[in-house]
């Protein structure tokens, strides 16, 4: 702490200091924020369209798409099996069905709703929100979201070897 012309100067927290970075959005960053959270939203609704699937995996065949080919050929989930059965209870307020299910479509589909919220946050504010993400190095977030998604991918594979996939 020091004292220069009768003024005390003393550090603050990195998440309130100004240093680096635009203090306010442009308005293509503004824009792109608000399409970033548009996008999720649209997911989000379409899992809401979605009728979650009895047997854990399978839901995104209503969309009109093909089943794991994965699946199908090993006989193995894929690691993104049931992740839109997943979203589907997510949307629902399941839960339990949601991270019973997948796991790590819980996860995603809790970032997406953070990532609505925060897109029409910059869009309409300008403000930027990526200081947040500064405060915590990436190797805090980034390594056990690896690991989780790993994890994830195991309990699908368990649950489903040992025939109890699905909810419901």
């Amino acid at each position: 702490m020091g004292v220069e012309w009768g003024i005390v100067d003393r550090a603050a927290p990195v998440i309130y200091s100004s240093v680096g970075g635009p203090r306010e959005m442009s308005w293509r960053q503004r824009v792109i924020a608000l399409a970033v959270g548009a996008g999720c939203l649209g997911m989000l609704v379409m899992a809401a369209r979605l009728t979650p699937s009895p047997d854990g995996f399978g839901t995104h065949q209503e969309m009109g798409l093909q089943q794991c080919a994965f699946l199908a050929r090993t006989g193995l989930p894929c690691p993104s099996c049931g992740m839109t059965t997943s979203w589907a209870w997510f949307v629902r307020g399941n839960i339990v069905a949601s991270l019973y299910v997948q796991p790590m479509g819980t996860v995603l589909a809790v970032v997406a709703v953070w990532c609505v919220w925060v897109g029409i946050y910059v869009g309409v504010t300008g403000k930027p929100v990526y200081r947040l993400l500064r405060v915590v190095p990436g190797r805090f977030y980034c390594v056990p979201l690896v690991g989780w998604a790993i994890m994830a991918w195991g309990w699908k594979i368990y649950v489903h070897l040992a025939g109890m996939d699905g909810w419901g």
